[in-house]
């Protein structure tokens, strides 16, 4: 099967890969009802970018595809849920949309190199059940007057931009890849770099962001959208 750009259906390598990128979606979508992901279909794969609001960063989730394919297009993440038929992995491709400034900005493809010394996925979940211990502690002592959206926003801060031990990653972007269905036990993980980038990657996909002397996604690599 050969996919042009224009096409309006894909067909992801069984209903395994359409029931993970349905999973998702749905997390997505929990964050922001109104999400959109950009598709990038190149070969046998598809990548589905998403930026979940709050964790200042780019997710990233790849299905195999049953075929070749050539694809590029920002889409409602709704819709696209919509698309999915599990049981037979066919994925129906929705109308495109004028995406949010995100989706004309990705991280580089190729030239990325692994860190070594990495927390395996058990240590990074418990960092991250650490931090939501330590905000929820930190949340109850503001009291009911004090318990403002500048204060918890405050605390969420100090608290997300800290870095994962002997790395530049954030614990921002740690807890995103948990929350995101990325980080699951005993699975393997890796950090890796590319310029100014950063990637924290698993079998289930990959969070992305720039170093923190950038200011969060900063000013990313510009494709068409």
């Amino acid at each position: 099967m050969s996919v042009r750009a224009g096409l309006r259906s894909l067909e992801l390598d069984g209903s395994g890969e359409a029931a993970d990128l349905a999973a998702f979606l749905g997390r997505l979508l929990r964050y922001d009802r109104a999400a959109a992901v950009r598709l990038q279909a190149h070969g046998g794969a598809l990548a589905v970018f998403g930026r979940p609001p709050s964790f200042d960063v780019l997710a990233v989730r790849t299905a195999r595809l049953t075929g070749t394919a050539d694809l590029d297009v920002t889409v409602s993440a709704g819709e696209l849920l919509d698309g999915i038929e599990e049981s037979t992995g066919a994925l129906r491709i929705p109308q495109a949309v004028t995406g949010p400034p995100w989706a004309g900005l990705l991280p580089p493809r190729g030239g990325w190199h692994q860190v070594e010394g990495v927390p395996d996925a058990e240590a990074m979940r418990g960092v991250v059940a650490a931090a939501v211990a330590e905000f929820r502690a930190r949340d109850e002592q503001l009291g009911e007057a004090g318990r403002t959206r500048e204060a918890r926003d405050r605390i969420g801060g100090d608290i997300w931009s800290r870095t994962l031990a002997g790395t530049e990653l954030p614990l921002r972007a740690v807890h995103a890849a948990q929350s995101l269905g990325f980080l699951r036990p005993g699975v393997p993980v890796a950090l890796l770099t590319a310029g100014t980038w950063l990637r924290l990657r698993t079998p289930y996909g990959s969070v992305t962001l720039r170093r923190a002397t950038t200011g969060g996604l900063g000013a990313l690599r510009v494709g068409p959208a």
